[in-house]
């Protein structure tokens, strides 16, 4: 073949090459384009953590508890994570709906069986504290039944829901991805601090 019949025939190839993938795009069903809707946040769905531990409890904590709100609210998950960072304001209805999102979360996960016995987060809270040596001793000692007897996982997450400043953490969102990371920070550091200030009353 020539390279002027050559040059001539490629645009043509190319040509027939598009037009054929279009055909099939349009064949199935490419020709009416709709936009994914969000997920309806009222739709129970299983939520799994990436992380272990006090993180890993936190964090699906916060992704059942910010679908709980957005359900309440009647919006999806990604607008209401999008409204708050969004909105100069923080309004009661919402600081309201993700703290009672949180405390179903908590429910819906103790009776699902998915919370772990307090004994089990004791060894990480205590790695991240400054104790002396012998109250850290002494709690470590504990034996675990001690511990789950004394302490409930569910009770320790609901008082630190409870406590939680919701509307001050609203308030500091620069952007949708920093909810569900400001939330499980907060709750991170509260359960470890609620169960070293109940573990030593133990000791």
């Amino acid at each position: 073949m020539s390279s002027a019949l050559r040059s001539a025939t490629l645009p043509l190839v190319s040509l027939v090459l598009v037009a054929a993938v279009l055909l099939t795009q349009l064949l199935n069903g490419g020709g009416t384009y709709e936009p994914l809707r969000p997920p309806d946040a009222c739709t129970e769905r299983p939520v799994t953590s990436r992380a272990d531990g006090i993180d890993g409890l936190t964090e699906r904590l916060v992704l059942l508890g910010v679908a709980d709100a957005a359900c309440t609210l009647g919006v999806s998950r990604e607008a209401l994570t999008l409204e708050l960072a969004q909105s100069a304001e923080v309004y009661d209805v919402e600081v309201e709906a993700l703290r009672d999102g949180l405390l179903s979360a908590v429910r819906r996960m103790d009776d699902d069986g998915t919370l772990p016995p307090a004994s089990e987060l004791v060894d990480e809270a205590l790695d991240q504290a400054e104790l002396n040596g012998i109250l850290e001793f002494a709690i470590r000692a504990l034996p675990d039944g001690v511990i789950d007897a004394a302490l409930k996982t569910d009770d320790v997450l609901t008082r630190t829901v409870e406590e939680l400043d919701v509307r001050s953490l609203l308030g500091n969102l620069d952007n949708p991805a920093d909810l569900d990371r400001q939330v499980e920070a907060a709750i991170t550091e509260a359960v470890k601090d609620s169960l070293l200030d109940r573990l030593r009353n133990l000791v």
